[in-house]
């Protein structure tokens, strides 16, 4: 096999030709470092490789039964921890942390037959929805590198979209998969809260918010993966009932009856809305009731800007809660020279919430979840865009050193009320680009971003769709029905890949 057809086929492809004996893991490690060499000074998506550690286990591998047996695979470099590698959440002050464990979910990875390469870029403690660290430097679009790939599952969507990989590893506590996806041309699925694994030594991430998956390039991928990932965990906070087919196989049926869909392209923010955003979302509508199904405008209900608020409590708590433990690990008080000034205010912010409005703001959570879940008694999917806008420029959501200065002086001299309207205040700008994702995480449904849209200036835009918790068989149902069209983006279409391919679908066995 040559660069050239390793870059045009997903994961479910190179397992096949692993598994007929046509191509060996060996040989696909080494297309995909020489891949990586290739792109990576560009793009920046992976901060710590494991060449030769990589190459040993790939010439070790025996050709088994595993799903994905000799695909290289990346992981994020936050929460996804592979023993004796470097896990550092993106943070300076881990800059020598080094992974005690495997994660459970690495477990899962391993023994689905992947081949880990290391760790791709992501903002410190995964908090922005841009990938641009202090400690590594920002990664960039494959699409065009002076835009962001998004975060904070960044540096595994530019290694996708740039073809190191053809999947990755990838978490989204507010969007961190589906904004990604929809800046840099991928399949984003967030999952049902609970279905994948977490642990071992937290029974949650971000009291439910969060959840690990993975971002990919092809819906089949994203299914196989799913069917292998699902789980029911004595020891987690939260389980989902295990789905009893296979996502694989349910992707390719018709749905049984028309379906019921609300739609919205209205920021539940606020915030303008572009036109590239607002059209990707009727180029859906109008495929969907060409396929006829019935589809209407339709608000959710939910008190956005409120939500908004609660999730930043929830994230000051976190913080507080994080510096705490660093404190304790270092044997020093932090100071804001420590951090980044997103963590550094959401934890003073944290140091001020009781455990009453946290509770509080936590039981808002399940308000929400109760008003979707009545909503999709009426609707199967709730349509938005996944993003606002196509990508930002690269250090255009990072505030200057005035503004840090600023903001890191404030701070102090308010009230819990007012460090909390400062933290909206903070984020504003990236939440403008990004108000329609957070929604799922604190509700606890599945959530998808399909690369359905791509602008005139040729950056790609997601459209997400939302079901009711346990039904991400029929978000890939759709999915998977959407990919056959002329709406689906071809990844090859960017500078990246464009060269090393023909045009057209990606490639299928």
């Amino acid at each position: 096999m040559d660069l050239h057809t390793y870059v045009t086929l997903d994961a479910t492809d190179l397992a096949e030709l692993v598994r007929k004996k046509e191509v060996t893991p060996t040989e696909l490690v080494q297309l995909s470092l020489e891949q990586l060499e290739k792109v990576n000074p560009d793009i920046n998506a992976v901060v710590h490789d494991r060449k030769e550690k990589v190459l040993q286990e790939a010439e070790k591998l025996g050709i088994g039964e595993a799903t994905f047996s000799g695909v290289p695979f990346l992981l994020k470099n936050i929460s996804q921890r592979l023993k004796g590698e470097p896990i550092t959440s993106g943070s300076r002050l881990l800059r020598s942390n080094f992974a005690k464990d495997n994660s459970n979910l690495v477990d899962k990875l391993q023994q689905s037959g992947f081949l880990f390469l290391g760790h791709t870029n992501t903002p410190e403690f995964g908090l922005k929805n841009i990938s641009e660290p202090v400690l590594y430097g920002p990664s960039r679009n494959p699409w065009n590198t002076e835009y962001s790939p998004g975060g904070s599952s960044g540096g595994t969507a530019a290694a996708i979209a740039a073809g190191v990989v053809p999947m990755a590893g990838a978490s989204d506590g507010g969007g961190s998969i589906r904004i990604p996806a929809s800046f840099s041309g991928l399949v984003g699925l967030k999952p049902t809260r609970g279905r994948t694994p977490v642990g071992p030594g937290n029974g949650r991430q971000w009291q439910g918010a969060s959840i690990d998956f993975a971002l990919s390039r092809t819906v089949r991928d994203s299914a196989a993966l799913l069917d292998i990932l699902q789980v029911v965990q004595p020891e987690a906070a939260f389980q989902t009932p295990l789905f009893p087919g296979s996502f694989q196989e349910e992707m390719k049926k018709p749905f049984d009856k028309p379906l019921r869909i609300a739609f919205s392209t209205k920021s539940p923010v606020g915030t303008p809305v572009s036109e590239d955003a607002k059209n990707a979302v009727r180029n859906i509508v109008t495929w969907l009731e060409g396929e006829g199904h019935y589809v209407e405008e339709r608000d959710n209900g939910v008190d956005g800007i409120q939500l908004m608020r609660n999730y930043y409590l929830m994230n000051s708590g976190e913080m507080a809660s994080l510096v705490q433990e660093l404190e304790e690990a270092f044997g020093r008080e932090m100071t804001a020279d420590d951090m980044e000034i997103e963590s550094w205010l959401l934890s003073v912010a944290g140091k001020s919430v009781t455990a009453a409005e946290f509770s509080a703001s936590l039981a808002a959570w399940d308000i929400a979840a109760a008003q979707m879940a009545e909503f999709h008694q009426e609707y199967d999917f709730f349509i938005t865009p996944a993003t606002a806008y196509t990508a930002p420029k690269v250090g255009e959501l990072t505030h200057s050193d005035a503004k840090q200065m600023e903001l890191r002086e404030r701070i102090e001299k308010l009230d819990k009320s007012g460090q909390q309207e400062l933290i909206y205040e903070m984020f504003l700008p990236s939440l403008t680009y990004t108000p329609f994702t957070q929604l799922a995480n604190l509700t606890g449904q599945p959530a998808i971003s399909l690369p359905v849209y791509l602008s005139e200036q040729g950056l790609p835009l997601g459209v997400q769709v939302m079901a009711t918790k346990g039904e991400e068989h029929r978000l890939l149902q759709l999915a998977y029905q959407l990919e056959q069209t002329s709406l689906w983006i071809d990844m090859l279409q960017n500078p990246f890949l464009k060269e090393m391919g023909n045009k057209g679908h990606v490639p299928r066995l």
